[in-house]
């Protein structure tokens, strides 16, 4: 018998060669699922994964300035990809592992695969505690990378370089799984990825990973079927699985075919055009007026590729007729069992087609459609109502959305995640194709926007890429804005200044806390003032515009909207990335359009605001539901 023929590497080469030779298909299209490695070198990893991406620049290395920043580019790469195509991220180990933990979390609640290689401390252990190792009297065999266990879909430590070859094809069965995607983390000790072995050559062949479309099982489908049948006022609403699965036309076929309507997700805004009749737009506490009076008394809800969030759902307000039930579409069969739905636990594309056979010749009650179109049609005039605003002194956030829509080219991309922002653009922003809107809205993450801008534009380098921030979110991480001209990937961020924190402001206020720590303004009397001072406040003598340009950026400082709607057209033919730095009222936001969101206020205070408030609380929790 032949000898098996090996390779003798170190294990971090080994890991990188294994890489790079992994590869998906769906549907006959076949790529590879990694498009390079984000890393900042430390002790932990400089001589290890370092030294491997080095001896092999065929598998592509960036450099980043912030490891969590890293992580968010990553993430947002792959939710543009469809999560086919992923990033690997490598830090060294303590302070720059950690730092990727708000990375690992944000990838895995919401669903999109990466890879985290964080340094480890030496698995020999005589030369403990090394610089930077977090110590513990009751185990020696324990790092900081063990808290990266409750945000990873797959979490492992590489003790040995041989370890790879049973790690390696776990972590890739997680990745490349609809559901079981996320973050992937694999702790690596710093000796032990210096350390060789003689790797069997075989391990390093390309390997296909392919990706299913499940189906539910037939039974099930035949259930949902019957209640869509019996129902009368039906309502779909559409999550980020539809898209992920591709199958907004399929989606759109069968709405046209039954007469229902839909709403959309966060992360499901795109899944139908913005024009599309039954198309009633976001649904929930940042929803439309069209999709929740619908929602209100819909008979039975059907959620594609939806996780149900409170959001989403009002915080268990949003559906109130009293016999509601629920059709649920996903990949997941903890998602699809929620709300004690019929599981259709399988591909939105596979399963909505199956679903179009056996609701031939059904159709919604009569004039149902009718009247969603209308509220379609109706809300399109609150769009423009609010697009058309002209406020002053400075403009207000709706008006300048509105901008960005119109100036923006049909095939762009708008990012944003965090703060007010995205609640006036799922009610505002009209899509025009699936990848037009993009939101992180599982973990709102303040300071994704920038970092997952540029990774929205690796993924997609032919569209224009907005990124939408706000002043809160700009100040707590800015530092790919350097990454982005290093690489030259432009950028057009649209950063707007309302001297704090504009979401938490009017959440504040509605609890009767008059806007507590959430203004960028020196202390009067010892004091952070709110938003209840009387008088002037001392606003902080921050230039962000300075900020922007001091790290490369093109940068055009607006004082109108005028000058915003020529900014935007400016901005469209300059060399690098690029940041349209504007004011913007504070205080004019967008209505909640009779939605509500459960944040409970104190039972007692010796305010008499958020007494107030706490009654009104009291008698919208009363309206909250346990669907059974």
């Amino acid at each position: 018998m032949d000898k098996q023929a090996t390779q003798r590497l170190t294990m971090a080469q080994a890991l990188i060669a294994f890489l790079k030779n992994q590869y998906v298909e769906r549907d006959g299209h076949e790529q590879p699922f990694f498009a390079g490695c984000f890393g900042i070198f430390g002790h932990g990893n400089v001589s290890g994964i370092g030294q491997a991406l080095q001896q092999m620049p065929e598998f592509r290395y960036y450099q980043s300035r912030n490891e969590q920043a890293m992580v968010h580019t990553a993430t947002a790469y792959a939710k543009t990809a469809n999560r086919l195509q992923a990033f690997a991220c490598t830090s060294s180990i303590g302070p720059g592992a950690t730092n990727m933990l708000t990375g690992a979390a944000t990838a895995t609640i919401n669903r999109l695969p990466v890879l985290l290689l964080p340094g480890d401390i030496f698995a020999r252990r005589n030369v403990a505690p090394v610089l930077q190792q977090l110590e513990s009297e009751h185990s020696q065999d324990i790092s900081v990378n063990d808290s990266f266990k409750p945000v990873s879909r797959y979490w492992d430590r590489i003790v040995r370089p041989e370890q790879l070859l049973t790690a390696l094809p776990e972590a890739m069965r997680v990745l490349t799984s609809p559901a079981e995607t996320g973050a992937v983390t694999l702790a690596l000790p710093q000796d032990v990825q210096t350390e060789a072995y003689d790797y069997p050559t075989a391990f390093f062949q390309q390997r296909i990973w392919h990706i299913a479309r499940n189906r539910p099982d037939r039974a099930a489908l035949e259930r949902a079927a019957s209640l869509i049948r019996g129902s009368r006022r039906p309502l779909i609403v559409a999550g980020g699985g539809v898209i992920y699965s591709g199958a907004s036309e399929t989606l759109r076929r069968l709405m046209e075919q039954t007469g229902i309507p839909a709403g959309e997700t966060m992360a499901g805004k795109g899944s139908l055009n913005y024009d599309f009749t039954l198309n009633l737009g976001a649904i929930g506490v940042t929803g439309t007026l069209a999709a929740n009076q619908l929602a209100h008394d819909a008979d039975l809800i059907i959620g594609i590729g939806t996780r149900y969030s409170d959001f989403t759902t009002a915080s268990k307000t949003a559906f109130q007729h009293p016999d509601v039930r629920f059709v649920n579409i996903n990949v997941t069969e903890f998602d699809a069992a929620k709300h004690q739905g019929v599981s259709l636990v399988g591909d939105a594309q596979a399963t909505l087609e199956e679903l179009l056979a056996l609701l031939d010749g059904y159709h919604s009650e009569e004039g149902y459609s009718a009247k969603a179109a209308e509220l379609h049609n109706e809300w399109e005039a609150e769009v423009e109502r609010i697009y058309s605003i002209r406020n002053t002194p400075l403009p207000s956030q709706g008006e300048l959305i509105g901008a960005v829509n119109e100036q923006s080219a049909a095939d762009a991309i708008m990012v944003c995640a965090a703060g007010s922002l995205p609640g006036d653009l799922h009610k505002l922003w009209r899509a025009r194709h699936p990848k037009n809107y993009h939101l992180e809205y599982g973990y709102s993450c303040m300071g994704y926007e920038i970092a997952g801008g540029l990774g929205v534009k690796m993924a997609a380098p032919e569209h224009d890429v907005y990124v939408m921030v706000g002043d809160g979110s700009y100040l707590m991480m800015n530092s790919e804005i350097v990454t982005s001209i290093q690489e030259g990937y432009k950028l057009i961020i649209v950063l707007l200044d309302n001297d704090g924190f504009k979401s938490i402001g009017g959440l504040s206020r509605s609890l009767g806390q008059q806007g507590f720590g959430t203004r960028y303004v020196y202390r009067q009397n010892g004091i952070l003032p709110g938003d209840d001072t009387q008088g002037e406040v001392q606003t902080l003598p921050v230039d962000l515009a300075a900020n922007a340009r001091s790290l490369g950026a093109h940068v055009i400082e607006c004082k109108t909207y005028d000058d915003f709607v020529n900014a935007l057209k400016t901005v469209q033919t300059t060399d690098r990335t690029s940041v349209i730095y504007i004011q913007n009222d504070r205080y004019v936001g967008v209505d909640n359009y009779e939605s509500w969101w459960d944040v409970p206020v104190a039972e007692v205070s010796k305010l008499e605001s958020v007494t107030a408030a706490r009654s009104e609380w009291s008698t919208m929790r009363a309206k909250e539901r346990n669907f059974l």
